[in-house]
């Protein structure tokens, strides 16, 4: 395998030694640029108590492209579809070469806390959650018990 560009090597260091609240990510030993992810549900969020795993992938051209990224656990999310693909903005149009994985995985945490169905990966999701917030809360609630403890 190529050598990984220093910019890596120095993220995923900054990762080990000072890993955000609620987030874990560490790197494949057999391939680095693929990471295992774990974010707690934010308190307060209809996540909370959840532990949700999601996988990171750096494409060859990071940082000028935006790293891959995907839930493995299953959840109920208006921005997350049912095979774990994320609507965010930092993923795609708003992607920076100055942002970092660090970076990512905060924007991700904070989706959790706020849930947006006016930009939907998920149409039915997102329809219940503008029908009946109430509702949809306690069905992602739900899952969050069933798949993410």
């Amino acid at each position: 395998m190529a050598e990984l560009p220093k910019r890596i090597v120095k993220e995923t260091q900054r990762l080990m030694s000072e890993p955000a609240p609620g987030i874990s990510a560490s790197p494949h030993e057999d391939n680095l640029r693929y990471f295992d992810v774990m974010i707690q549900g934010p308190v307060g969020s209809p996540y909370e108590g959840g532990c949700f795993k999601l996988e990171l992938f750096l494409p060859d051209q990071y940082p000028m492209e935006a790293p891959k990224v995907r839930f493995l656990t299953r959840i109920y999310h208006p921005n997350v579809d049912k095979l774990g693909r994320i609507c965010l903005d930092v993923l795609k149009d708003k992607w920076s070469p100055a942002l970092q994985i660090r970076t990512v995985l905060l924007s991700l945490q904070a989706l959790l806390s706020a849930p947006n169905p006016d930009d939907p990966l998920a149409e039915d999701v997102a329809k219940a959650w503008r029908e009946n917030e109430a509702a949809a809360m306690a069905t992602a609630r739900e899952w969050t018990q069933k798949y993410a403890q």
